[in-house]
This record gives structure tokens, sequence and C-alpha cells, in this order.
């Protein structure tokens, strides 16, 4: 009897510790990236889907084809993810319904592996490329009605490119001189269309819990491009235009992925996107706007580093990836966009303020620009790090002379070429 008593008591004591050992805890996957959601945005032309992480991972993707031996009701493409797991939120299917995609669904493929898969109504193209620092994965899916983008690459490179990949991209440069010249002399292809502008977004740079820029006043990024875009939209209703739409009109945070699938979700006409430049030099001063692009200058990677919210590394990685979705037909029309308001911005500015300076319409790898469907552009607008400019950025009436500017612009490039 002693005996058995001593194996039950050795067993009561071993139990709870065997218990834990192999259990599916948090032990288990340690050092996982956790899918915690799974969120959309879009119209029937257009749907963004984005897969949220904790970490960064490695993924692949896969659209499956049609096969007539086999009966399924939809096409589906998937997304798997290593080294990961599924948090228990997401265990449900997520219903999209929107004309191109019915539904997507995450479930533990196997131990190491997440899959995401969205079931195919109709689409004629799509995309899927990481962002960082939250990383999160994307997934842009175009139907009829978009016009064609480029085909995507045959696989998707991992979120890390190695530097020797990157050498054999072909880089591309931000707007020349004899760009900017054309698309002056030029007309839009809005124009050549014979389309009207019927809907601009503005884009506040920053919020919320994300200030942005702080200059040395305190005055915050988050709440002058804030105070300007509701100002631009004041002024652009005032002409009785194209419907205003704003991604944000109050002191929220907006991920800068959820901003560009706002602009495709109303299928904008125009994007505009408005921040405040910063330099560690406090005498780095001027006006400068930006269209999406690759550029080797280290300025320009500076900043959109900053407005990224990440790193220079990060930026190169978006390089590597960015090279296939920059290449569209927007690109020219974002150029002639960029170069309207740059100038009439600048031109304004120097009439009443003489310190005015033109830095040019440059190219950057901007995460709030990558997937617009439409011509899109990034107005900094001063710089807060300067204190002179700081102080013009609190001023009602520099802020009245930088929206006529932009206005300005705006509709010279909807209303084609004119006197300067």
């Amino acid at each position: 009897m002693r005996y058995l008593y001593s194996i039950r008591l050795l067993c009561l004591l071993l139990v709870p510790s065997l218990l834990v050992a192999f259990s599916p805890n948090e032990s288990s996957a340690a050092g996982k990236a956790v899918v915690s959601d799974v969120k959309h945005w879009s119209n029937p032309n257009y749907t963004r889907v984005v897969i949220e992480l904790s970490k960064k991972a490695v993924f692949s993707q896969r659209l499956l084809k049609q096969d007539p031996s086999i009966k399924m009701e939809w096409r589906r493409l998937y997304i798997d993810i290593k080294g990961a797991k599924l948090a228990g939120a997401l265990k449900k299917p997520i219903p999209i319904n929107d004309g191109l995609l019915k539904v997507a669904r995450a479930g533990q493929y196997d131990n190491d592996t997440v899959r995401v898969v969205l079931d195919i109504e109709s689409i004629e193209d799509y995309k899927v490329f990481p962002l960082s620092e939250p990383f999160r994965i994307v997934v842009d899916v175009t139907g009829k009605g978009v016009a064609p983008a480029p085909p995507p690459p045959p696989s998707i490179a991992p979120p890390v490119a190695s530097e020797d990949a990157a050498q054999k991209i072909p880089r591309l440069e931000g707007p020349k001189k004899t760009e900017i010249r054309k698309a002056k002399e030029g007309i839009t292809i809005t124009q050549q269309l014979g389309l009207k502008v019927r809907k601009i977004v503005i884009d506040p740079g920053h919020g919320g819990k994300d200030p942005g820029a702080i200059g040395r006043g305190g005055l915050k990024e988050k709440d002058v491009t804030l105070r300007l875009s509701k100002m631009l939209r004041e002024r652009l209703a005032n002409d009785s235009g194209p419907k205003i739409i704003m991604t944000r009109d109050t002191d929220v945070f907006i991920p800068l992925e959820e901003r560009t699938a706002i602009a495709n979700k109303y299928d904008a006409d125009l994007f505009i996107s408005i921040h405040i430049n910063a330099s560690p030099k406090k005498t780095a001063s001027g006006i400068e706007t930006y269209i999406l692009n690759i550029s080797n200058d280290e300025e320009a990677k500076r900043v959109a580093a900053r407005e990224n919210a990440t790193s220079t590394r990060s930026v190169s990685d978006l390089e590597f990836i960015l090279n296939d979705l920059i290449r569209t037909a927007k690109t020219n029309d974002s150029v002639r966009l960029a170069t309207a308001v740059q100038e009439r911005l600048v031109k304004g500015l120097k009439e009443k303020y003489g310190d005015t300076r033109s830095n040019g319409v440059k190219g950057a790898p901007f995460y709030v620009l990558v997937g617009t469907k439409m011509p899109s552009i990034l107005v900094e607008v001063s710089y807060i790090s300067n204190p002179n400019e700081e102080k013009k950025l609190q001023d009602e009436k520099y802020l009245r002379e930088v929206i006529e500017g932009i206005s300005t612009g705006l509709m010279r490039y909807i209303n084609g070429p004119g006197p300067v």
C-alpha cells in the first residue's frame, strides 16, 4: 500500500510539470511572428487587404489557377507566412463580398506557417508587398474598371533583400529637368481624354500618437498639417469644384497604408499628402514636392525615412520591391501635378516672403503613396526645425499664402497649361 501511495503522490507532483512542458503556450511558439489582424478596404474595382504581424517574417504567395477537373466555386490567392502563429481572434472568416473578393480566411497551416487565403470572385491583377515598422503584408487587388497595371513579378522577394540582389535591379531616378519641362508644356492624360477631376483626397500627415516632426518652440507637424488641410478643403470647396475627401479631420492616428486605401476606395482623381519638413540642420529651409519614385539622393531618402517612421535601411528594402510598383502611367501625371503645385506655391510665397527657397520636385519611396491609383504627390511645406520657418507656420497669413499656392497649382494642373 505504501508503494502504491508513493506512486500516486509522484504522479500528482509530475503531471502539472508535464502539462506545462507540452502545452501549446508561448514557450513553444517563442520567437514567432503573431498574425494579429486582417483588414480590408474596397470599392467595386479595387480591394486592399492588410495582414498585420507583430514582427518581420518571410512570406510567399501563390494564385491557384482554375482547374476544370476540380469543382471549386472560387479561385484562391494564398499567402504563407513562415515562422508565424495565428492570434485566436482571427479564426473566423472575414466576409468581403465586394465583387472582387468573397472572403478572407486565416489559419495555422502547420506548426510554423500561417496561411491567409483570399477567395476570388473576379480580378484582373494583384500585387503583394510588405511594409515595415510595424511589419504588415499588403495585398492590392484590381478588377475591371481600373486601367491594367504592369504584371506582378514572378515571385515576391523576401522582406529583406540582399545587397547583391538590389544591385541587379535597375535604379530609377527622381524626375529630370526635361521631364519637368515637358510637364509644363504638355497636357495630362485626364485632359487628353476629356475627363473631369471629380474627387480630390487631402491627406494631413501624421496625427494622434504620431506627432511627426516637432519644432524647437514645441510646434507639432500633425497640428500644422491638419490646419493646412482644413484650409485647403475650404478653399477648394469655395471654387465649387471637385468633391473633397479628408483622410482625417481630427487628431487621430491613421496607418499610412490606410490613407492610400481611402483614396482608392473613393476612386479619387487626385491625392495630395501634406507634410512639414525637418532636418538636423536648423538652417535647412524651403519647399519641396515629391512623387513616388526611387532616388539616389540621400536627402530624399532621409525625408522618406522620416515620413515613413522607419529607418533608411528599410527605405532601401522598399526600393527593391517598388521597382515593379512605380512603373505606371500615372507617374507622368504625378510629375505634372507636383510641378504645377511646386511652382505656384513657391512663386506665391516669394512675392510675399522673399527668402522662400524652392528645393524642387523630387522622387522618393513614401509608403503613403504606394499603391495609389491616381496622380499623387506629397508636399513638404517649410522646415519646422528652422526657427524662422517654425514662426511662419504659426502665422495665419503665411498659412493662407501656402494654401493659395497649393490650390492655384491644383487648378493649373486640372485646367491645363496657361499663363503663369
